[in-house]
């Protein structure tokens, strides 16, 4: 392994550390790495060393290049000196992709409280965003930012149909940096369709890293099931990136969105309710639809109501009603190929 110190900015002390893997070789299935970014917590008053090393190792184990970012600090840290860091920083990366033996489009940050409110900001507000985010008990409203450094944003508010997937943890009892933190970026990736997964374990305390023996206190309370994020999170960036496979680089199981909703064109994993308001999708949709109902109703019983059955069918997307409908897979994709032709505006919109 090779590791470089790269210098972004003397005057406010600002460096990129990075762990580099060979590729090929002895390693003939990989031409090329997915990347993490780190950058630890510190109340953006420091960078702490549990953060940094402790969650690289786990990544580069994994089989990722890792690398790990000192931003902005102290008198340094007004925004948005940490964002220009990190941009500096993803687009230095994504320069040296080839040289560094990454693949440039699957480079995902980690970030842990103020780490993590500048890795949420990163994966919303950047120009250079990452292709996930993991987010470590983060600091995200305005409220809790302005705690420590009192010109960051509200995270939160910056999140829209671009943001990339998330990966939050935390602990219900975090006082440094309150769950309601965690709980209102998830909210704001929900109402942007935004694909994320969540772990708010039971109680801990705040900046608990890995969470094993090498960097937190044994004596101290904590979930036992609070390290499990690390393993829990290679898993996601897995089934969101792709994994290590024997030609390379396997393709994502999981999509950036929920549903095809927020997708450039229309698609059968559009909400049924969205695809009807569209005109030119409306009439593919046709008889179809009343068929793959009635199916749908049959299954569910006759206690379910007609405005149940409608309000069930206006959140389900229509690849899920015309499966358990037990409409034919090649009647399907033939759909979807009508539908993939049309461009997803708000002027073809019913109103």
């Amino acid at each position: 392994m090779e590791t470089k110190y790269m210098t972004l900015n003397q005057e406010r002390n600002v460096s990129l550390t990075a762990y580099l893997q060979k590729t090929g070789s002895e390693f003939t299935n990989i031409s090329a790495r997915p990347a993490v970014l780190i950058l630890p917590g510190g109340g953006y008053q420091i960078c702490s060393e549990r953060e940094m090393d402790p969650a690289a190792m786990a990544y580069l184990k994994a089989g990722y290049q890792a690398f790990i970012l000192r931003y902005s600090l102290g008198e340094h840290a007004v925004w948005p000196n940490p964002l220009k860091d990190y941009e500096q920083a993803m687009r230095m990366i994504r320069e040296h992709a080839e040289e560094w033996g990454i693949c440039r489009d699957k480079i995902a940050v980690i970030g842990f409280s103020a780490g993590g409110h500048l890795a949420a900001c990163a994966a919303s507000m950047s120009e250079n965003r990452p292709d996930a985010a993991i987010l470590g008990y983060p600091v995200i409203t305005e409220e809790s930012a302005h705690v420590w450094e009192r010109t960051a944003p509200d995270a939160a508010k910056a999140v829209d149909r671009n943001t990339c997937p998330c990966f939050v943890f935390a602990t219900r009892t975090d006082s440094t940096v309150p769950v309601k933190n965690s709980l209102r970026f998830i909210q704001a990736l929900e109402e942007h369709n935004i694909s994320f997964e969540s772990h708010i374990y039971a109680y801990g305390p705040h900046g608990f890293s890995t969470a094993d023996a090498s960097v937190l206190d044994p004596q101290m309370p904590v979930c036992g099931r609070v390290h499990r994020w690390v393993a829990d999170s290679i898993g996601w960036l897995k089934e969101m990136l792709g994994d290590f496979g024997p030609d390379g680089i396997t393709k994502p199981l999981c999509k950036r969105w929920a549903n095809g909703n927020s997708a450039d064109y229309l698609s059968v994993d559009c909400t049924i309710g969205y695809l009807m308001q569209n005109r030119q999708a409306r009439p593919l949709l046709g008889g179809m639809m009343g068929s793959a109902g009635k199916q749908e109703a049959s299954g569910m019983g006759s206690s379910m109501s007609q405005e149940g059955m409608e309000v069930m069918m206006q959140s389900m997307t229509l690849r899920e009603a015309l499966q358990y409908g037990q409409v034919p897979a090649e009647t399907i994709e033939l759909l979807q190929g009508k539908l993939a032709r049309i461009e997803n505006r708000q002027n073809g919109l019913l109103r």
